[in-house]
């Protein structure tokens, strides 16, 4: 309960002082991959999922910070002697974002992520709890926003801990995700 009336505090008091805050959605395709670890005995190829969510946005002249809630489908495609397989996680992502915005409209990020997994689907292995239930990342990226809050962005998310929770002889589980977003905003709301 306290941490429920710290964030409420934090969040009018950073509304209270923003000259403009709005609320939108936002969706778009990712193409991830995982990064590290040793695949000795397979190939990894990139996966394409999604992601879509909510975001708000507390903008301090040039400046911003947007906090954000995304379902997000990440992964990797494994190449096997056995076949081609998709090694699916999804996430549910909570990056803040520091975003500094040009006159031109167009906007430079940075921030950090993470993600609370929701489920996994792991073709053709016996793997119990592929991954960990928390995956921490770094994000960077750019993007152009209209005055009125339409926009696109590219950004690209770093992997900082290990996804696997499993033993396996083929496979060392120490690897991070890696993944490219690109993504639409839609203001649900107007800037005030």
């Amino acid at each position: 309960m306290k941490k429920i009336i710290l964030i409420v505090a934090v969040l009018i008091a950073i509304n209270s002082t923003a000259q403009s805050f709005q609320f939108g959605a936002k969706a778009g395709a990712n193409i991830s991959n995982f990064t590290g670890g040793n695949f000795d005995a397979v190939k990894k190829k990139a996966l394409v999922g999604f992601h879509g969510g909510l975001y708000l946005r507390f903008s301090f002249m040039n400046f911003s910070i947007q906090p954000e809630a995304m379902i997000s489908s990440q992964g990797a495609v494994i190449d096997s002697v056995s076949g081609s397989y998709d090694w699916k996680v999804t996430y549910v992502n909570i990056p803040v974002m520091a975003q500094y915005r040009f006159s031109s409209g167009i906007y430079l990020e940075a921030g950090p992520q993470v993600g609370f997994k929701v489920s996994e689907s792991i073709e053709n292995e016996t793997i119990d709890n592929f991954a960990k239930g928390l995956d921490l990342s770094a994000a960077a990226g750019i993007g152009f926003r209209s005055k009125r809050g339409f926009g696109i962005g590219g950004r690209y998310t770093a992997g900082i801990s290990k996804v696997g929770d499993f033993n396996s002889g083929n496979i060392n589980p120490d690897f991070k995700n890696g993944v490219i977003q690109f993504s639409i905003y839609i203001p649900l709301t107007p800037g005030k």
